[in-house]
Parts: structure tokens; sequence; C-alpha cells
């Protein structure tokens, strides 16, 4: 072998190991990338979901509000009711 064809393989050999080294950082470019749209995503996933969870925990106040309103009323016409039934004396 001559060395024209020794330099000529080591050069393809630097060649190769430089485009696989070019495409390994393309790779994790790529999937850092990926990796930052997903977590923008995510971000955005968890606002909306405590937004979500707000209103939610409001509308479960609002309506245990009414139920306690609801269950004072139930108890006086039930208690209305008991003084009419009632027999007098």
């Amino acid at each position: 072998m001559s060395k024209l064809d020794a330099d000529m393989e080591r050069f393809s050999s630097a060649l190769a190991q430089l485009e696989a080294g070019i495409s390994r950082r393309g790779i994790k470019a790529q999937s850092a990338s990926s990796a930052e749209r997903e977590l923008v995503a995510l971000r955005e996933d968890r606002s909306r979901l405590a937004d979500e969870l707000d209103q939610m925990k409001a509308k479960a106040r609002q309506l245990d509000e009414t139920a306690g309103d609801v269950s004072g009323r139930l108890d006086e016409a039930i208690a209305g009711i008991k003084a009419v039934l009632e027999p007098q004396d």
C-alpha cells in the first residue's frame, strides 16, 4: 500500500468520524429542540389545568353554599310541617 493510499484511507476514516459526530450532534440538537417544544406544551397544559382547577374550586364553593342554604330551608319547612301536624292540646 502506498503512502498516498494510506493517507487517503486515514482521510476517509477521519471524514467518516466527522460525519458521524455531526450526525450525533444533529440528533442531539433535534432531541433538545423536541424536548423544548414538549416542555413548552407541558407548561401550557399545566397553566390551563391550574385555571380549570381554580374554576372548579370556585364552583364547588358555590355549590356548597347553595347546598347549605337548601338544607336550612328544608329544615325550616320540615319544622313548619311538624308544627302543623302536631295535635293541638
